[in-house]
C-alpha cells in the first residue's frame, strides 16, 4: 500500500536537553570501565579541562547529521552557556538542519528500510532513519537567496554571511533558539569552509543567476584567514570535534597557516574527536589526533579519540560538563567583535 506524505511525516525528531539530564554519575562510573565507556569519560574530562583553562579558546567542529538527529539543542546550550567560542561546520549542519528548523520546519522520524522511490515520489529526503520535507528545504534555499539579495554585492566570508543569517532570524525566525541566531546574539563566529555544499549553495546560485553583474559571493580564503586570526589571538586552544572531514582539517590547519604568516603559535593543546571513521585507509575523516601531531597541528598530551556514533555519547559528555558548572567562571571571548573590526 502506497503511503502519502502526511502519513510518512508524522513524528518529528525531538532534541535532547542536557540541562534537564545530569550525566555526572554515569560519566564518573564509566571512568572505571573499559573500551568506549572509559574513552567517553576521558573525553568529558578533557573538554572540562579546556573550559577550566582560563586562556583557552574552544572550537567546536561539526560534520555529519547530529543536528538533524536530535543534538541541535546540545550545541545551542553549549554556546549559550559559554562552553564554545567558535564553530567550524559543514554547510548542511548549519543551513539544512539548524537554519531550516529556525524557519519553523522539522526533521521527522523515519526508517532506514524505507522504499526510497516512494519517498522521492512524495518529495521526502532521507538521512538514514530521519526524513526531511524537500519542499520545505527548497523554501530554505529560497530564503538564502532572499538574504543574499538584500546584501551589498561583494565577497563575504561564510562567517560574515552566516552572521547576516543570524541577524535576519532575529526578526524573522519561527523557532527562536536556533544555533545560527544564538551565535549571532553571543558573538560566536560560525565558519563553513564548504558553504556551497548545502542549501546555501542553491540559494546563492539562484542569486548569482539573477544578478550576473553584481552579486554576493563566498570567499573561502577569507574564512581561512579569519579563523587563523582567532588562533593567533588566542593564548591557547582546544578542539571539540564531532565527526571529521573539512571542518576538522580546516581548524587544525590554522597552526600551519599562522606559521606561513610568520607567526609562532602553539599547537592546539587539547583535542577530542568523536567519530566512527577508520584510520586504516589513511583517512579517519582527516587523520587521527596523534597523526596530526606529526604535522604540527595537535599536541598529544590531552587528546582523545572516541570511536562512537556521536548521538550516543555527545549528550553524556556535554551534560557532564554543563552540570560541573566550570563554564560559569569562563571569560567570554566574543571573537566576532574582533573579526568585524577587520
Amino acid at each position: 500500500m502506497k503511503k502519502n506524505k502526511k502519513s510518512l511525516l508524522k513524528e518529528h525528531v525531538k532534541h535532547i536537553d542536557i540541562k534537564a539530564i545530569d550525566s555526572t554519575q554515569i560519566i564518573d562510573a564509566m571512568r572505571d570501565m573499559s573500551f568506549t565507556s572509559r574513552d567517553t569519560a576521558a573525553a568529558a574530562d578533557i573538554l572540562n579541562m579546556m573550559i577550566k583553562d582560563k586562556g583557552c579558546t574552544i572550537f567546536l567542529t561539526l560534520a555529519g547529521s547530529t543536528s538533524a538527529a536530535g543534538c541541535m539543542q546540545v550545541y545551542v546550550d553549549m554556546v549559550k552557556n559559554n562552553m564554545i567560542d567558535a564553530i567550524v561546520a559543514t554547510g548542511a549542519s548549519i543551513v539544512d538542519m539548524d537554519f531550516f528548523e529556525a524557519l519553523g520546519y522539522k526533521h521527522y522520524k523515519g526508517t532506514p528500510y524505507a522504499d526510497d522511490k516512494e519517498l522521492r515520489a512524495n518529495y521526502i529526503d532521507r538521512i538514514y532513519d530521519t526524513y526531511i520535507d524537500e519542499e520545505e528545504l527548497q523554501h530554505c534555499d529560497g530564503t538564502i537567496n532572499t538574504i543574499a539579495n538584500s546584501l551589498e554585492p561583494r565577497p563575504y566570508s561564510s562567517r560574515e554571511f552566516i552572521r547576516e543569517m543570524g541577524k535576519w532570524l532575529v526578526t524573522n525566525s519561527v523557532k527562536k533558539d536556533s544555533l545560527v541566531q544564538v551565535c549571532y546574539e553571543h558573538n560566536v563566529p560560525i565558519f563553513c569552509p564548504a558553504f556551497s555544499d548545502s542549501s546555501a549553495g542553491f540559494g546563492l546560485v539562484k542569486h548569482q543567476w539573477d544578478n550576473p553583474g553584481k552579486h554576493v559571493s563566498i570567499d573561502s580564503v577569507k574564512d581561512f584567514l579569519e579563523l587563523t586570526l582567532i588562533k593567533m589571538a588566542a593564548k591557547t586552544s582546544g578542539l571539540f570535534m564531532i565527526g571529521g572531514g573539512v571542518p576538522k582539517n580546516f581548524v587544525q590547519d590554522t597552526v600551519i597557516c599562522a606559521e606561513v604568516l610568520g607567526k609562532d603559535v602553539p599547537m592546539h593543546q587539547y583535542a577530542v574527536q568523536i567519530t566512527v571513521a577508520d584510520s586504516r585507509d589513511g583517512a579517519c575523516s582527516s587523520s587521527t589526533l596523534k597523526e596530526a601531531a606529526s604535522w604540527g597541528k595537535v599536541d598529544t598530551v590531552y587528546e582523545k579519540m572516541v570511536y562512537a556514533e556521536a548521538t550516543s555519547v555527545l549528550p553524556l559528555i556535554a551534560s557532564y560538563v554543563y552540570h560541573k558548572g566550570d563554564w560559569k567562571k569562563r571569560k567570554k571571548y566574543e571573537w566576532t567583535k574582533m573579526l568585524d573590526k577587520g
